[in-house]
């Protein structure tokens, strides 16, 4: 049920960039700073397979993002996200937040250090937790937004604190201000003592946003595969979401002059089985 859901935002989606006039480049004017940002919800589903064994879960969540700006062109942008997976009684969820602070050129750059807090939870063991820090940076070249992160931290066992490092790298492409397409991959390490999880990420994106609204549509794939000693974990998340904008006109606004960073989300949720 899930994919033509998709395929049929897909072509929504689609349809609007051939019926829109490209831009290129999109034109850019000075911005004077203020507070914005977006909150987002998304349904879906994961599909699991280990050992042999497929299984399928239903996906939701959703994020807030508010960037601030302060000392000319000196940024703090606020997260908080949430995921789930569910099925049949069980779930397993993650509620997180992220603090980045940066220093932004909307024409050339942006460049700071972010910090992440993560709680893991489900329904048939204690609550865990996760934070990570590390540089991130954009370059904007026109209509393309290269962004670049690396991160180290801890997860917090009862009984053990075991270390995460990893790194990601986006690529964001604007057909017109309102129609944006994401290319991202991520790496995740995760030692638990025992054996290391190494997780490897792969995503593609879509979103559209309606003229002269705060509204955007999206739709998003995404790929992990983990090795787990002799064995691979791989998981296909399917998403459609829907996203609500303000202090911003278009999409290429938000990119380049409101809440432009985020963070890695895997699709298992925790690093173990998927990367943070």
């Amino acid at each position: 049920m899930l994919r033509p859901s998709i395929l049929a935002a897909s072509l929504v989606v689609t349809s609007a960039a051939f019926a829109a006039d490209a831009i290129l480049p999109i034109a850019t004017e000075p911005v004077a700073p203020h507070i914005s940002g977006y909150g987002e919800l998304y349904l879906g589903g994961l599909q699991l397979s280990f050992f042999g064994d497929d299984n399928s879960f239903r996906a939701g969540g959703g994020a807030g993002r508010v960037n601030i700006p302060f000392a000319d062109k000196w940024n703090v942008q606020i997260d908080g996200t949430y995921d789930r997976l569910w099925d049949d009684g069980d779930y397993v969820d993650g509620l997180g937040g992220a603090v980045h602070a940066y220093y932004r050129d909307p024409q050339r750059f942006a460049a700071g250090l972010f910090a992440t807090y993560k709680r893991y939870g489900n329904n048939f063991s204690d609550a865990v937790s996760d934070y990570t820090v590390g540089p991130e940076a954009q370059v904007y070249f026109g209509n393309l937004t290269l962004y670049g992160q690396a991160y180290y931290g801890k997860f917090d066992l009862d009984f053990d604190h075991p270390t995460e490092w990893g790194t990601r790298a986006v690529v964001r492409y604007f057909v017109q201000p309102n129609l944006r397409f994401d290319g991202e991959i991520a790496f995740n390490s995760f030692d638990a003592g025992f054996a290391n999880f190494d997780t490897v990420s792969v995503a593609a994106q879509a979103m559209y946003r309606f003229e002269g609204t705060p509204w955007s549509l999206f739709g998003r794939y995404q790929f992990d595969r983990t090795a787990i000693q002799s064995e691979d974990l791989t998981t296909n998340k399917y998403m459609i979401g829907l996203r609500a904008s303000f202090g911003t006109g278009t999409l290429f606004d938000e990119d380049r002059n409101g809440a432009t960073m985020d963070t890695y989300r895997s699709n298992f949720i925790a690093p173990i089985g998927g990367a943070s």
